[in-house]
């Protein structure tokens, strides 16, 4: 059976490149999009906005119209509207794939306690790339222990309002878990001034923004007389949408519960 996706955040970038993966994508159609009731998207024919012609499919800024005519959602929007949303997903078990970054541990609580009555695939980056580095910097944190010093390097466009972004965090919680220690405890986001000597352990963090960037994640191994450094470079938006379609797809019959892009690619 074809499964019905709606996209939050459905006239931003990130919302027209999954509508017309989504469109593009055989197992599923494009269901609806919603926007916020400001939005001057609002009304418009999805197909229509995304060069793809007239679909008979609507944008709306009412959640429960866009929930009701679909099998699940692909939200990757901001914090707040995505914390406002999880409660209705929940209730209407719809599928919920969300790829919001930035939301803090009470938003994070929220969305497990959610995710008790419907499937979510939360997840930093939906890339298979970036899920196998992240794979792959769990293992190197775990053989080459505390020798070596970890610092995670991003970079993103210019336009991007959060930091570290969602994937060095996810990067950074694969170096803690390699190492099985806490990334809240031993996280460092800022440095400035006199610091003194970095404390053994410590996984740093290093964020750059400009131009138009989509998104480059440096992982570095710093030891005595040695350096490894695992990279990933994304080079477009696609790569996420088709990501985030594929786990809106496997998520078709899964058991409710709070999954992760490793699950969706088989690595945990």
């Amino acid at each position: 059976m074809t499964l019905r996706l709606a996209i939050a955040g459905a006239a931003g970038r990130m919302g027209r490149e999954l509508a017309r993966i989504v469109h593009a994508t055989e197992g599923c159609t494009l269901a609806g999009g919603l926007e916020a009731k400001a939005s001057p998207a609002v009304g418009s024919d999805y197909g229509e906005m995304i060069g793809l012609g007239k679909l008979g499919v609507s944008i709306s800024d009412s959640p429960e119209a866009v929930l009701a005519a679909c099998d699940g959602i692909i939200d990757f929007t901001v914090p707040k509207a995505t914390l406002a949303l999880v409660p209705l997903t929940a209730a209407q078990q719809k599928i919920h794939v969300i790829g919001t970054t930035g939301i803090d541990a009470a938003g994070d609580e929220a969305i497990r306690a959610a995710a008790a009555k419907t499937c979510i695939i939360k997840t930093g980056n939906f890339s298979l790339g970036v899920n196998l580095l992240a794979a792959l910097v769990k293992k190197a944190a775990a053989a080459l222990g505390e020798d070596f010093d970890i610092e995670v390097l991003e970079m993103h466009h210019r336009m991007k309002i959060d930091a570290p972004s969602g994937t060095a965090l996810l990067l950074g919680q694969s170096a803690a878990d390699g190492r099985a220690i806490s990334l809240r405890e031993k996280s460092v986001r800022v440095r400035d001034g006199h610091t003194g000597a970095r404390n053994a352990g410590d996984i740093g963090f290093a964020t750059l923004r400009g131009g138009t960037v989509v998104g480059d994640h440096t992982v570095i191994f710093a030891g005595n007389g040695e350096r490894l450094e695992l990279r990933h470079v994304a080079e477009s938006r696609e790569l996420f949408a088709r990501g985030a379609v594929k786990a809106a797809l496997w998520g078709k019959g899964q058991k409710p519960g709070l999954y992760s892009m490793m699950d969706v690619l088989g690595l945990n």
